[in-house]
């Protein structure tokens, strides 16, 4: 078999046996989390005969260790659970399943992940071949400084300054990123504006200076060396020589920032009030709503290991020496 199908599949052997880790150590996480949803739900003056009677309807009597195989044995199904929002001391249920709850919130944040990536990507690209091509310019200093000042303030912060800006001395965007499916297209952009130029802001700063060096260390390559010799230009030294070896860390960097992208929204959701899965997972921890919870964080584990994977068999495919072995 090919060296490049080994090393794929141990690759995704890999991501299985991670997301199998990482599904314990969530679960285990949350089991941890203080406070009890039965008590919160019948309060303090509840006996504790009422609070093991609605513990046992919840099934959190059972030990931690069958509720997790039961839990992943479910997820393996497809069967995300059902929510513990609804449920009353009465007896009476409302509760909706699991993935009722978050497909509407999971597009919500695909959609302004999706947008922003659009943006962000090309950009950071475009920043870094063109930063890399005038080396150590008045433009490479300013891109350089640009984007270490964006890299080195948080999401929360960088989210309040364009609201201040954009919204409240220039009323230009809503501060406020309200969506529903009914809204039109153009509607959903204007709303999600502020919350996409925040995460552009963030990502394109890591994206943009790994292009710029993996193009600059192949630059000093021996082949590169005989590429000015011939008399190619620095345009195309760059784009036909640098870059199509320089796939491999840039498709590792930018599938990094597109995890983060749905990964860690979370922060940039409950400034705005975006409803995607990061603000329902944040009403979740706070009303002690454990199989949503546990369903949010194994989705943003599965997209950061799913996105990583992705990454890592670019970096094969795109290696010379698996490509070609002697």
């Amino acid at each position: 078999m090919h060296p490049v199908f080994i090393t794929i599949i141990k690759r995704l052997g890999l991501g299985v046996l991670t997301l199998l880790v990482v599904s314990a150590i969530i679960f285990s996480s949350v089991t941890m989390l203080p406070g009890d949803f039965g008590e919160a739900v019948l309060g303090q003056a509840a006996t504790e005969e009422t609070v093991a009677a609605f513990r046992e309807e919840l099934g959190l009597d059972k030990p931690a260790v069958v509720r997790y195989f039961e839990w992943a044995g479910a997820v393996l199904k497809g069967d995300l659970g059902t929510s513990f929002s609804g449920r009353s001391a009465s007896g009476s249920d409302r509760s909706r399943s699991v993935a009722e709850m978050i497909g509407p919130r999971l597009k919500n944040t695909l959609f302004l992940a999706g947008v922003t990536a659009i943006i962000a990507v090309p950009l950071a690209i475009l920043l870094g071949l063109s930063a890399a091509l005038f080396r150590n310019s008045w433009y490479d200093r300013t891109v350089n400084a640009t984007t270490l000042t964006t890299i080195s303030m948080p999401e929360f912060f960088v989210a309040y300054v364009l609201i201040l800006f954009f919204s409240s001395l220039w009323n230009v965007f809503p501060s406020l990123a309200t969506v529903d499916p009914s809204m039109p297209l153009g509607e959903r952009l204007n709303r999600i504006a502020l919350p996409a130029i925040t995460l552009t802001l963030v990502i394109v700063a890591h994206m943009m200076r790994m292009t710029r060096a993996a193009i600059i260390n192949l630059l000093a390559s021996p082949y590169i060396e005989m590429a000015r010799l011939k008399g190619a230009s620095r345009t195309e030294i760059i784009l036909k020589h640098a870059l199509p070896n320089a796939w491999a860390p840039i498709a590792t960097v930018i599938a990094f920032n597109l995890a983060y992208l749905v990964v860690g929204v979370v922060v940039v959701e409950v400034v705005f009030v975006y409803p995607g899965i990061g603000q329902l997972m944040v009403d979740s921890v706070s009303s002690r709503d454990i199989p949503v919870v546990q369903a949010c964080a194994l989705i943003f584990a599965g997209t950061y290991i799913i996105l990583n994977l992705v990454a890592d068999i670019i970096g094969i495919v795109t290696n010379p020496r698996l490509l070609h072995p002697r």
